[in-house]
């Protein structure tokens, strides 16, 4: 049977299936920011000499809670600023390369993997964030994890995912004038429901109609 994408680069990236049935699969990329990680760190790394398996995979910025004026620092939101420092000290210890608020490259922590060429055709990402799915136009497969998988990442680049289903979506006809993809993503999110997409991967097909003068020209 013929595999998908997703069945491809998922299993090109699978270390092993698990008892539990969920497989250890490896990260190609891990981005990470200020509100998630530091607890993230902290329950790996508290009170022990541990080292990153593959710091060079991983990427952090300062998202959230970047104010929009002024930048100085310290911040005057106190827990943004206990945030932001969590993050840098951090990074410095685990020689995580940071995209620090001064810092041109920073940015969303879901646009600069395209942003910055870090996205790759073919890879598998994580991130502590649930919009991932914008690593998906390139070809890569990514997933938006919680803290305690943030952790397995950090310890191992591999943590323990449940498979998921492929679903696909067809698209028919021409968008009208005004009509964006934003809309027709809010229209499948709509007849789906809003856990429509939970367990499964979703590829979104569009169906190309040439007109009879288009057909008519080849």
């Amino acid at each position: 049977m013929a595999q998908t994408l997703f069945h491809k680069v998922w299993n090109a990236h699978s270390v092993r299936v698990l008892p539990s049935g969920q497989t250890q699969l490896f990260v190609g990329l891990h981005l990470v920011h200020e509100v998630t990680s530091p607890q993230a760190f902290d329950m790996r790394f508290a009170n022990t000499a541990y080292e990153l398996p593959y710091p060079d995979r991983t990427f952090a910025t300062v998202d959230h809670i970047v104010p929009t004026d002024p930048r100085r620092r310290p911040f005057i939101d106190l827990m943004a600023e206990e945030m932001t420092s969590a993050l840098e000290r951090n990074c410095r210890e685990f020689g995580i390369n940071l995209w620090s608020p001064d810092s041109p490259e920073q940015g969303i922590v879901h646009v600069i993997g395209p942003a910055l060429g870090l996205t790759q055709p073919g890879m598998t990402i994580a991130c502590g964030d649930s919009h991932t799915s914008t690593h998906g136009a390139v070809g890569a497969i990514a997933f938006g994890i919680g803290t305690s998988q943030a952790c397995d990442v950090l310890a191992s680049q591999c943590p323990a995912m449940e498979p998921l289903k492929v679903r696909r979506i067809n698209v028919n006809g021409r968008l009208r004038a005004g009509v964006y993809a934003k809309d027709v993503i809010l229209t499948i999110i709509r007849r789906l429901g809003v856990q429509g997409g939970v367990g499964y991967a979703l590829r979104v097909w569009r169906q190309r109609h040439r007109s009879h003068d288009d057909r008519r020209a080849r």
